[in-house]
């Protein structure tokens, strides 16, 4: 890996960053790379998630707060550096019909309001990688799509000296990646190695209804299971959001790193050409000097596009 590469990690809420691709970044962290996360909201009307803490009255009183002191720890677990992007949760909205959204929430920001916002961002931390979600924004929460929206416009923009002039320096990200964390054949691994230990598994549920979901492409697996560890103690540090005997913890590190000791993501767009198969979200850049060159000046053809737009009315 050529050193002192930058990366960002775009998330819709905190906690996002310590289930997607956190193995992976405390691995660049530790290797000398900066890792900048930026959660877009501040995740205040999250439920309760661990059944210890649901009745805990100060959290109950101060969850935003509480959220944000979760952040922290771990942050400081990963390593990370981490910017809060100042917009406000969406909830998730059940019921049939869908309850409107609330005024004021992320997913009903005008789209150029957000962009310039995360725009500032990259132009000031100078990311040469890129990773979010999906289109479907890995799943269909509201905040989740809009970070989808906001991080491919602003990726897009931010190398752009017509757009937002005045957010800053413009600096174009040279490779954009989708988080690939959760797909059905690691979720069946999973399921088969507890089968293989004479233990019950949580997986079957998950595969049972796993075909309304759709499957996303993979093309690139990190190697980071030396980093399990701080994966699992950062989950932990979001103690509202992650049951400690819940579905993540089901296989230890251990057996985790034996029968899937990667982090997955898709390449879909690259101004540089990559390798067949590769493991590394650096893979294709040149050092960090030409690679800054590369990204303050006029781009070379885009080698990779393989972005989905979502149509208007899907966009809302």
């Amino acid at each position: 890996m050529t050193e002192s590469l930058r990366l960002m990690a775009v998330h819709a809420h905190p906690d996002d960053e310590s289930s997607k691709g956190s193995a992976t970044m405390a691995k660049y962290v530790a290797a000398g790379h900066p890792v900048m996360v930026v959660t877009c909201t501040g995740g205040e009307r999250g439920d309760v998630l661990n059944p210890r803490l649901k009745d805990d009255a100060h959290i109950q009183r101060n969850l935003p707060q509480v959220r944000r002191e979760e952040m922290a720890k771990a942050r400081e677990i990963l390593g990370v550096e981490q910017t809060w992007l100042g917009f406000v949760d969406s909830g998730l909205p059940e019921g049939d019909p869908l309850p409107p959204l609330p005024d004021g929430c992320f997913a009903l920001e005008p789209l150029a309001v957000a962009t310039e916002a995360l725009v500032r961002v990259i132009r000031e931390f100078r990311p040469h990688v890129v990773t979010t979600y999906d289109e479907h924004g890995g799943y269909p929460h509201p905040d989740h799509i809009m970070c989808h929206d906001v991080s491919i416009a602003a990726f897009r923009a931010a190398g752009d000296p017509s757009q937002f002039p005045d957010a800053g320096r413009p600096w174009a990200p040279l490779k954009l990646y989708y988080d690939r964390g959760f797909s059905k054949d690691k979720m069946t691994t999973f399921h088969q190695a507890l089968l293989d230990m004479h233990r019950e598994s949580p997986y079957a549920d998950w595969l049972a209804r796993w075909e309304k979901r759709r499957q996303g492409r993979i093309t690139t697996r990190v190697e980071c299971a030396e980093y399990f560890s701080k994966r699992e103690q950062a989950l932990l540090a979001h103690a509202t959001q992650v049951d400690p005997d819940g579905t993540f913890f089901t296989l230890s590190q251990a057996d985790q790193a034996r029968v899937w000791p990667t982090e997955e993501f898709d390449l879909v767009v690259s101004y540089v050409p990559v390798p067949e198969g590769e493991d590394d979200l650096f893979a294709g850049l040149p050092d960090a000097a030409d690679a800054d060159e590369l990204a303050t000046s006029k781009l070379p053809d885009v080698v990779i596009d393989d972005v989905v737009e979502r149509s208007a009315a899907e966009a809302g």
